[in-house]
């Protein structure tokens, strides 16, 4: 799956009231389908004004989408806090509000009212102004097989691809060099200066959020607040090393799962094995490519919708259930209902233009191809050849990026909180050391974690990340992990008899806004 946010399907800007002299024009808030949590929390919403390029302040504008949530504590004001969901494309408008209800409902009003909260869409992100779209027929179904069964059928994905780089280029070949990480933590020091201008800026990031956060803080380390950073990519693979490592990480993600529907064979009937659910699998998938399941799930649109289970143990469930239904039952509607709307390609189009641009990429396809046809060779196969497709716009960009930024952050005053689940497949445990390494951090291990970015779904993580927003309290450092929470088996390894997938997330009855996957 690319970057399933929940986008609105409006990009229409919200209605200017006034600009005040921080250079923020508020105005009402989306309608996104978070339409209560705004209400909820009383946060106001408009547009922060950034230089589309900082090496040129007073040349053109571009705006970002900002939410606020004022503090209540007068007395205890700490600045502000703020929120990347990841992505890259990824939009963390509602995540402000979110995290004021959130932390209401398990009992830390009080820290929540020391706070401004602060949820932002980054620059060409959903809400934010331009909003960076290209061609939204791209993602329709039925596309062809993700595994090519030959170089002619490899070559029409090119075509794909090409074009809509080509598409990118056309509409907004101006924003793209400007689309790098950097830029983007340029801006979050604009939302501290802006916000908390005499404070140090607090952050909380997810997934690419860990790399936006260590940018920032490589960039800005005396600006550098309490960080909490879940889910972490390797800074010294990005971008397309990063995305091999996650195919071995996802196969052996997929294998587990597998594995949990064998276990459970009494209610899925896929198979008493692994090997043996794996198989119905991929006769389903051949399947589909031949007549696709309820006209629109070809072999990539299954791919997508199965994905969901090796990112995250909720939802175990309902995938074995629809997978279930269709496979025994012959009923195709469960996995229609998970196919999400592929109308609108921001997500992917901001995917795409941040990781371009942050770092160079090979510019010979066949090491793209080579790479993927050895990792297939060695077994790595259900997310091999997806990943090139969600990557390959950016073999036809219209310029080459880079440098990667070295990331390097000692100085900061207080250590960053690096969460990690031992067996993340979209940010492998590998990257978490790495990024321990480089800069001034403590790491929490989730043990046996299956999911990626965990820190709001289990309760030993948040607490600890709490505590550490609160008091600033980090274990005592080392080289290696300073603390560990187990997995929760309730969640990592759920049992599927009676339960609804709704009782599996973060909190009842508050549902987290979709965190996009960095593929």
């Amino acid at each position: 799956g690319g970057a399933a946010t929940a986008a609105a399907a409006d990009p229409a800007p919200t209605a200017p009231r006034t600009a005040d002299a921080s250079g923020v024009t508020w105005g009402s808030c989306p309608d996104d389908g978070y339409g209560a949590y705004y209400k909820a929390t009383g946060a106001e919403c408009g547009q922060l004004e950034v230089p589309l390029d900082y090496a040129r302040p007073h040349g053109k504008k571009i705006s970002i989408a900002v939410t606020r949530v004022k503090h209540t504590d007068t007395k205890d004001y700490r600045g502000v806090l703020t929120f990347n969901p990841g992505g890259p494309g990824g939009g963390g408008l509602v995540y402000g509000p979110y995290f004021k209800l959130l932390l209401n409902k398990r009992g830390y009003a009080a820290l929540a009212a020391k706070y401004d909260l602060i949820g932002f869409d980054p620059r060409g992100v959903d809400h934010s102004q331009p909003a960076l779209r290209c061609n939204s027929d791209f993602q329709k179904p039925v596309r062809p097989d993700y595994n090519p069964g030959s170089r002619k059928e490899e070559a029409a994905w090119l075509a794909k691809s090409k074009k809509y780089a080509q598409d990118c280029t056309e509409k907004f070949g101006w924003l793209l060099p400007h689309m790098r990480t950097t830029d983007a933590a340029r801006d979050l020091e604009q939302i501290r200066r802006t916000f908390g201008a005499d404070r140090k800026l607090n952050y909380w990031g997810f997934s690419y959020g860990t790399y936006l956060g260590a940018t920032y803080e490589t960039l800005f380390p005396r600006q550098t607040g309490r960080f909490v950073l879940d889910g972490n990519v390797n800074p010294d693979r990005v971008f397309y090393d990063t995305q091999l490592d996650q195919d071995r990480a996802f196969e052996r993600n997929f294998k587990l799962f597998n594995g949990w529907i064998a276990k459970w064979d009494s209610k899925y009937h896929l198979g008493t094995t692994a090997q043996a659910v794996e198989a119905n699998y991929y006769k389903a998938r051949a399947a589909a490519a031949k007549a696709p399941i309820g006209g629109t799930i070809g072999p990539d649109e299954l791919d997508d919708i199965v994905q969901q289970a090796p990112y995250y143990t909720s939802e175990y469930v309902p995938v074995a259930d629809a997978l279930s239904a269709w496979i025994v039952g012959k009923d195709p509607q469960p996995l229609l209902d998970r196919q999400g709307d592929t109308s609108d390609d921001n997500g992917f189009a901001v995917y795409n233009a941040v990781q371009a641009a942050d770092a160079r990429w090979p510019r010979n396809w066949n090491k793209w191809h080579n790479d993927a046809v050895k990792l297939v060779k060695q077994g790595y196969r259900f997310n091999t050849w997806p990943n090139v497709w969600f990557n390959a716009p950016i073999f036809f960009w219209p310029f080459n990026g880079g440098p990667k930024l070295r990331i390097n952050a000692h100085r900061t005053e207080s250590p960053t909180l690096l969460i990690q689940s031992t067996l993340d497949a979209a940010t492998p445990y590998e990257g978490a050391l790495v990024l321990h390494r480089e800069i001034n951090s403590r790491l929490l291990a989730e043990l046996g974690g299956k999911t990626h970015a965990n820190s709001l779904g289990n309760l030993c993580l948040f607490t600890k990340a709490v505590a550490y927003l609160d008091a600033a309290s980090v274990p005592a450092g080392s080289r290696g992990v300073d603390d560990t929470c187990d997995a929760n088996p309730a969640t990592n390894d759920p049992t599927p008899t009676g339960v609804s997938a709704r009782s599996l997330t973060a909190v009842p009855g508050l549902p987290l806004p979709a965190l996009p996957k960095i593929r």
